[in-house]
């Protein structure tokens, strides 16, 4: 728990407290979730080559972490099932291993250009079943798992978030070479990094090999 000094007498203590800051929802909104796939919610996820997965881990801290692929990466098995194939990271595991001890999941769909993106809640589950495995196969090597979600809740979130940021302008880019990169940001966590700036160059040099042949 951060120990900054909050007033408490400004901290928010119960829903009424809280809805009473704002005005009523309004009944489309309120009316918008559903429990099963549309035809707008399936092209929407058939676009999306990314999402973020919320979980929660076994101490009962929330997690989040990304998934990545080429558009459609995810199977829609049926109106209330999905697959999210497992590519290799760096083995935490953490996502799995949250499931394992709470299988309640949040998915955030997104699809560069759109604005809007797709909210999805449900319970998942980890699968090694081959069958269902081999549609996600990239270049002949099939994933080693994969997370399973039953849909409990679907619905598309408007489009203030991301105008708001100006996520998809150009113009709002920022430069990369600005910070440190990974392997760096990581060494000053740690170890600390090498005192010679060739076996560091070197260091980042692999980091960038690995990206363009351990993707799959």
């Amino acid at each position: 728990m951060s120990q900054y000094p909050l007033d408490p007498a400004y901290l928010i203590n119960d829903e009424e407290e809280l809805r009473a800051l704002f005005p009523q929802v309004t009944p489309i909104a309120a009316k918008k979730s559903v429990q099963r796939l549309d035809k707008h919610a399936r092209e929407l996820i058939a676009r999306a080559p990314f999402l973020c997965i919320g979980t929660q881990r076994p101490d009962g801290q929330a997690d989040v972490s990304p998934r990545g692929d080429a558009r459609g990466f995810v199977q829609v098995l049926d109106d209330t099932t999905l697959l999210i194939p497992d590519r290799p990271g760096n083995n935490r595991l953490d996502t799995q291993g949250n499931i394992l001890a709470n299988p309640a999941v949040g998915l955030l769909f997104i699809v560069p250009g759109f604005d809007e993106t797709l909210r999805v809640n449900g319970a998942a589950r980890i699968t090694r079943d081959l069958k269902l495995l081999a549609d996600s196969a990239v270049n002949g090597r099939v994933p080693l798992t994969a997370i399973i979600v039953s849909i409990e809740e679907i619905f598309i979130h408007c489009a203030k978030a991301f105008r708001r940021a100006k996520l998809w302008d150009p113009n709002q880019h920022q430069d990369r070479r600005e910070m440190p990169s990974l392997i760096e940001i990581v060494l000053d966590k740690t170890s600390g990094r090498p005192d010679d700036p060739d076996e560091m160059q070197r260091m980042n040099e692999r980091l960038e090999e690995g990206y363009r042949t351990k993707l799959y």
